[in-house]
């Protein structure tokens, strides 16, 4: 019979080292809320029961973590009175509570099960702690063990003797506790120290008190990184990122230089990718089969299909779907649009709110003007279609199948297939106006009066007006 588990997460944290007035468990780890993390891996574990201690003022954190219920914590009186704060989610609970910090977004399932197992393991003990050794023991709370293996008591580093202080197996701060015992336990808890706080590491005393077994399990120190700083959610980053590096490359892609790209959580790349140096993921991004991704390229909520060729220099904004065998060139930028399968935009090019018709070709400097400063409208450009260089596609506007769009124009009026489009002033041409303009200049120079206005059209006309070619 699987035991009940209720589960606490701890979020009601000012963060006031990271000089923010975001709540500290919103910024974020790989793109998406750290706390986000925090309840995506304790959701693996199936929980019963799941809420979140909030502080007054974090409504935004509420939100975010619903469905899941949330209870205010009024006072921040430590740790021990947050749990508290949750009572009436564990006050007629026969079964495990949990008890997570939504500022350690590092710890993976398979350490929570851990955790549990051992809980739920002979003799069952009331409370089990995760521990840790970091290289620098400092200001940590160090576990002390005792001869029979049981965990005898949580030593704060202010409190504890030099024989302590040597020990090298600290307290994390997640644990778990029998729901029976827990309540009980909490009530005793007194704020009778300097800070006049409720601290939940007092639990193992009380426990031991009552001649109640307690329990430690090591986990690895990468995963226990609290986040109380900018330098710590810097490190945090760090670690998600290796992670997330080692997973694509474990499943078929190629990173040349691996610390150099950067993923978000939800990244997904398929089988032979590769990915060139500093190139960045954005959330909500796939990318088939055999695609190449080249340096200095940044995408964010596109999909991109099997054979594609991305970049350098390119940018695909949310909404670009670049399908089978399409090329985006070096600065190009893509949003909201379909490319469709073999088309080319290679050079040079904003493509938004369009369809790009398979084995369409783009021009260099080609903009679809696809706002009025009201409104966003449709460029649709069919299957074969080729718009010449530095055109510009006034949207609402349809470019037929096969059509040619000559360059330099600016279309926007519809184009029938296979039809040629061009909006070009009148070719002129003055035989030696040039050669005629450089010794006009040139005399003038040497004769002191200066070189006088450009040869802009201006110029042009004041010449042809004193006689010249």
């Amino acid at each position: 019979m699987t035991t009940p588990l209720a589960v606490v997460v701890l979020a009601a944290g000012r963060g006031t080292r990271m000089q923010s007035s975001r709540p500290k468990v919103l910024h974020p780890l790989a793109g998406r809320p750290m706390i986000r993390h925090v309840l995506d891996t304790l959701e693996q574990l199936r929980p019963d029961r799941l809420v979140v201690v909030v502080g007054e003022e974090m409504a935004e954190v509420s939100e975010l973590v619903a469905p899941h219920p949330s209870v205010v914590q009024r006072e921040r009186l430590g740790t021990g009175h947050a749990v508290m704060a949750a009572g009436a989610t564990f006050a007629d609970f026969d079964g495990d509570v949990l008890i997570a910090y939504a500022d350690t977004p590092l710890i993976g399932v398979e350490t929570f099960r851990r955790v549990l197992a051992a809980r739920r393991a002979s003799p069952q003990p009331a409370v089990v702690v995760l521990g840790f050794r970091p290289a620098d023991p400092g200001a940590y709370g160090r576990l002390v063990m005792g001869e029979d293996g049981g965990l005898e008591a949580i030593v704060e580093a202010k409190d504890a003797t030099p024989e302590q202080r040597a020990l090298g197996l600290c307290n994390s701060g997640m644990m778990v506790a029998c729901g029976r015992s827990l309540p009980g336990l909490l009530a005793r808890i007194a704020n009778d120290n300097a800070k006049g706080e409720y601290y939940l590491t007092d639990l193992v005393h009380l426990a031991r008190a009552e001649g109640l077994a307690c329990a430690a399990v090591e986990g690895r120190v990468e995963d226990l990184i609290g986040v109380n700083s900018r330098a710590d959610l810097a490190a945090a980053e760090a670690v998600v990122q290796a992670r997330l590096r080692a997973r694509a490359m474990a499943e078929g892609a190629t990173l040349i230089d691996p610390a150099s790209v950067f993923f978000s959580w939800d990244t997904r790349l398929g089988r032979d990718v590769t990915v060139a140096p500093f190139v960045t993921f954005g959330p909500g991004v796939s990318v088939g089969d055999r695609v190449e991704i080249r340096s200095f390229c940044h995408l964010e909520g596109a999909s991109v299909a099997d054979d594609a060729l991305i970049g350098p220099y390119a940018r695909l904004r949310p909404g670009a779907k670049i399908e089978d065998g399409a090329h985006i060139g070096n600065f190009v930028e893509i949003k909201n649009a379909a490319v469709e399968p073999k088309a080319k935009v290679n050079h040079l090019t904003y493509i938004g709110d369009a369809r790009i018709g398979a084995a369409a070709n783009i021009g260099a400097g080609t903009i679809t003007c696809n706002y009025d400063g009201f409104s966003k409208s449709l460029t649709d450009i069919g299957v074969g279609a080729f718009i010449g260089s530095n055109s510009s596609l006034v949207a609402p506007v349809k470019i037929g199948d096969g059509a040619i769009v000559g360059a330099g124009s600016v279309i926007a009026s519809d184009v029938a297939a296979d039809a040629l489009a061009l909006t070009r002033a009148g070719h002129e041409e003055r035989p030696g106006w040039a050669r005629a303009f450089r010794e006009r200049k040139r005399a003038a120079k040497a004769a002191g009066r200066g070189a006088g206005a450009g040869a802009g059209a201006g110029a042009g006309e004041r010449d042809k007006a004193k006689g010249g070619v």
